[in-house]
């Protein structure tokens, strides 16, 4: 089996309502998992950089303008087989705060796209790499 090693990066976008903190999830179109918003560096332009990327991202799969906020991103690693090749995935999810738009403005790679509480995100999340990286988000602090 072919072994291919791709870099992805994304945001974990969050923004203050009141006295609450809402964090951006959004619902791939097609395993239907939930995820941060993410995808490959370098996929629309060759010379892009992990955080014109990642802000890239977050405004096609999320709907919503971000800025980031920390530029230390955190690190998640995952595989899959895909096809004939086993894709080993690195993700660089930077944290963003939100700027403007509609998460109901995603693109077809989403089916659904909003901000929830920490705790929904907490359940929500379908991948463990995503919890992870979230936990970690957390723990540093916005």
């Amino acid at each position: 089996m072919k072994v291919v090693n791709q870099i992805s990066a994304g945001g974990i976008v969050y923004k203050k309502e009141g006295d609450d903190i809402l964090w951006l999830i959004t619902q791939h179109s097609e395993h239907k998992g939930w995820v941060f918003p993410k995808g490959l560096v370098g996929d629309t332009q060759s010379d892009e950089s992990m955080e014109q990327a990642a802000i890239r991202e977050v405004e096609e799969e999320g709907g919503v303008k971000a800025r980031i906020v920390d530029a230390t991103p955190v690190e998640t690693h995952y595989e899959y087989k895909w096809e004939e090749e086993l894709i080993k995935k690195t993700v660089f999810y930077f944290v963003m705060e939100y700027i403007s738009g509609d998460p109901a403005n995603h693109d077809w790679e989403m089916m659904d796209a909003k901000f929830v509480t920490a705790k929904v995100v907490q359940q929500t999340l379908t991948y463990d790499s995503d919890r992870e990286a979230f936990e970690k988000i957390l723990t540093k602090g916005i």
